[in-house]
């Protein structure tokens, strides 16, 4: 019998780290292009570091081919982490990269002790993943956002009635730690 030949896809699902960093840029300009920096979201992660423990890449036969990164928020009084941005390459969508990047990032998150995982996205696309709408305007985010498109996993008690006040950068995995 005659070996098969088929395209090889090995994907391979990896914890970010900086040799990353160069690759996940290309990513996100080739999904966002350049007005990415310009969005609430993005002016939210401008004001301290993503966590790399809690951020993936998917790498495709050694080629990194996605990312998704998560951010330390407190957002009105949750201790939450800012989901985004998630991008694959157009060569590799459609392909349930993204959802499983998504997957593991918020499993993640729920082992280290995060109360919600926020993100302003499409609720066709994450509803499903279980994000649920946000309250229409219960969030100030550091520029405009549409209110519709504010989406949470709550993973404590009462997270919807603490998502009231404004959403920024805050470390409080490490702070409450005591580091």
């Amino acid at each position: 019998m005659a070996p098969q030949l088929s395209p090889k896809h090995d994907l391979v699902y990896l914890t970010e780290d900086a040799s990353h960093d160069d690759v996940i840029e290309l990513i996100n300009a080739e999904a966002f292009g350049p007005g990415r920096h310009t969005r609430a979201a993005a002016r939210i992660r401008e004001q301290g570091p993503h966590d790399r423990s809690l951020s993936f890449v998917c790498a495709d036969d050694g080629e990194t081919i996605a990312s998704v990164r998560m951010t330390p928020v407190m957002a009105g009084s949750v201790k939450g982490h800012l989901l985004g941005p998630l991008a694959v390459r157009p060569s590799h969508k459609n392909r349930g990269i993204g959802r499983e990047l998504v997957r593991i990032a918020v499993e993640a998150a729920r082992r280290r002790g995060s109360e919600a995982v926020i993100l302003v996205g499409d609720p066709p696309y994450y509803m499903p993943l279980g994000f649920e709408k946000v309250a229409y305007g219960a969030l100030a985010f550091p520029g405009p956002v549409d209110p519709s498109r504010v989406l949470v996993v709550p993973m404590a008690a009462d997270v919807h009635d603490r998502l009231k006040g404004t959403i920024c950068w805050h470390d409080w995995d490490t702070s409450s730690m005591g580091a």
